[in-house]
């Protein structure tokens, strides 16, 4: 769990770098990249690259919830209903918080 934590940090960092660069591009009054019809723009470049962030944002939280769970002693049980979760979900995803029943009715 904490290697997919510090991956998750490196790819955050990857992207604050990059939205970065992109912020300052978009800063650039001369920058005029609207009306290139080679590429993406960089309000789409920064669209893209918000969403990822975004994401990753939310598996490191997701993380942070499993460590936490295993600190307290309730990793492994879901949280809506107590049960235990089933091994094969965990190695499949191991910040699951639900059961599969429970996840089921949450969609």
């Amino acid at each position: 769990m904490r290697a997919e934590r510090a991956d998750a940090e490196e790819r955050l960092a990857e992207f604050d770098d990059a939205m970065t660069a992109v912020r300052i591009a978009r800063s650039d009054a001369t920058a005029d990249d609207e009306h290139d019809p080679e590429g993406p723009t960089m309000t789409q470049e920064w669209s893209q690259r918000t969403a990822v962030l975004a994401d990753v944002r939310a598996e490191l939280a997701d993380v942070d919830r499993a460590l936490a769970r295993i600190a307290d002693g309730t990793y492994g049980f879901c949280t809506n209903c107590g049960k235990r979760i089933m091994v094969a979900r965990l190695d499949a995803r191991p910040t699951a918080e639900l059961c599969i029943d429970c996840a089921r009715h949450v969609r």
